[in-house]
């Protein structure tokens, strides 16, 4: 899980920069809209919308905003159909990489992700490449002051696989399609987690030398910087120097 972990530490970073360049928001618009056109667009009946809502909210995202981003997405207000692609790679060091983008123009995303591979010494791969060594799963972060033993009951009444101590506090890990019956579960029973969301997870993490973590990271944030990529996954292992300093 370390990887995972201090990837998500600069990932978390990356992301602080995208909201103040607006960045953030249009992602999360990008996703509130194509959730609502795939399924129900009422975020009461459809558990993935209320998440990408929840998450836009927990951004400061105007209701409006939301409400539009919805109406778009179900055909009440005009908008480009956006499909939802997944690239898979190796980067630097036989690091893994998912890439998973909404796109309304699938030549000009795959060139771009190619490209991104390419420029930073990377390959992109055939679906399937690296996949399996990813798990999907639902996470919910709570602040260490919450108490472990507090959330580890709680989260095991409500169903959660696993309860672990980790680099951004106490995680409770659930099973993607439990997520939101164990989220709405702690939150009944007081605790009401940091972050919450459904990721992937690398199984096995490569640790890096500093030179080849500084290409994996330039990497990294090549892919994050396209427009049509929402999410970036790795299971690179980064040093803890570099951590420190980024």
């Amino acid at each position: 899980m370390a990887g995972h972990s201090k990837w998500a530490n600069i990932q978390h970073r990356k992301n602080s920069q995208d909201a103040k360049r607006g960045k953030l928001f249009t992602r999360l618009i990008r996703e509130i809209t194509s959730t609502a056109r795939q399924g129900d667009a009422d975020p009461n009946t459809n558990p993935r919308l209320r998440l990408a809502v929840d998450r836009a909210l927990a951004a400061n995202m105007t209701r409006d905003t939301i409400e539009r981003a919805i109406k778009r997405g179900s055909g009440e207000l005009q908008g480009a159909a956006l499909e939802e692609i997944r690239y898979e790679g190796y980067g630097p060091g036989g690091v893994a990489i998912i890439v998973d983008c909404l796109s309304d123009n699938r030549t000009r995303t795959v060139g771009e992700v190619r490209h991104a591979f390419t420029k930073h010494h990377g390959n992109l791969g055939a679906d399937g490449s690296v996949s399996y060594l990813f798990n999907e799963c639902g996470v919910l972060v709570f602040s260490p002051d919450t108490g472990e033993d507090k959330v580890m009951e709680a989260a095991l009444n409500a169903g959660a696989e696993d309860v672990i101590d980790g680099d951004q506090g106490i995680e409770v890990l659930t099973d993607p399609a439990a997520f939101h019956a164990v989220k709405e579960a702690m939150e009944n029973a007081g605790l009401k987690p940091l972050s919450s969301e459904i990721t992937m997870r690398a199984a096995i993490s490569v640790p890096l030398e500093p030179a080849q973590a500084q290409n994996v990271l330039e990497l990294l944030e090549a892919l994050e910087n396209l427009d049509d990529v929402q999410t970036v996954y790795s299971n690179a292992e980064f040093p803890d120097e570099m951590l420190q300093a980024s």
